[in-house]
């Protein structure tokens, strides 16, 4: 017998930016996993179900929960913020899987906070651009350094995720600078966004001199134009280059 385990992309949060096939799939489930903040955005529309959790960085444990849950013969779903093929738990569940041939991965994606904030600002990713995270909890600094630098001199736009934490404060003016002594400007077009899709969410456009000293929190996805990116009439724009 295969035993089906979904992970599940359930976007920003709210409920009518989740895909319809991510709404079915969680509607059929027995057992719904993922981190606390992560459930209680679900709200009461699942609230039948059986909720499991465990504490940050403990993923490994929250994964293995899983597969433990549908052997059981529930029918499972993990779920993770935006898409969990990006910086989610996809990727670790099908490592995982291979130690339990009894039950299926399937992945079900989700709308990114790059996408999401980018729709909210306009459209700054418009063009080729990358993702790139500050977060140095799995991955070292001075690979991150080495990313930033190839995305400035490659004259991408930029999705930057987890741009500051409390132990990492200093961490979005960092990467500001490393940019900026590889060729970006200080007139760069930029933005962000905060709480994309929750309450209180904030999107703001200004140049890269004025992000460089702007303190933002872990809820924020942070947006920095190409050298073609202009701000107009309050939106960030990167421009595909049609003549007009």
């Amino acid at each position: 017998m295969c035993h089906e385990i979904y992970v599940v992309g359930m976007g920003p949060g709210e409920e009518s930016m989740m895909t319809p096939q991510a709404m079915q799939i969680l509607e059929k489930s027995d057992v719904i996993i993922g981190y606390t903040v992560y459930l209680k955005l679900l709200g009461e529309r699942f609230s039948n179900k059986e909720l499991l959790s465990t504490p940050m960085k403990q993923e490994k444990e929250r994964c293995q929960l899983c597969f433990e849950k549908a052997r059981e013969g529930k029918r499972v779903s993990l779920i993770c913020s935006g898409d969990a093929g990006v910086y989610g738990l996809a990727s670790l569940m099908l490592e995982l899987g291979k130690d339990y041939e009894d039950c299926n991965v399937t992945v079900i994606p989700g709308i990114t906070a790059a996408n999401s904030g980018a729709a909210l600002l306009g459209a700054p990713l418009n063009h080729d651009f990358c993702v790139i995270s500050l977060s140095d909890l799995l991955t070292p600094w001075e690979r991150i350094e080495k990313r930033l630098i190839a995305a400035a001199e490659g004259d991408f736009a930029i999705a930057v995720y987890n741009p500051s934490s409390r132990k990492r404060a200093d961490y979005l003016e960092r990467a500001c600078r490393i940019l900026m002594e590889h060729g970006i400007e200080p007139d760069r077009a930029c933005g962000y966004v905060e709480n994309i899709g929750r309450d209180h969410t904030c999107a703001k456009t200004l140049t890269m001199a004025e992000l460089l000293h702007t303190e933002v929190n872990m809820f924020t996805t942070v947006f920095i134009g190409n050298s073609q990116s202009e701000i107009i009439d309050g939106k960030l724009v990167t421009k595909r280059g049609y003549r007009l």
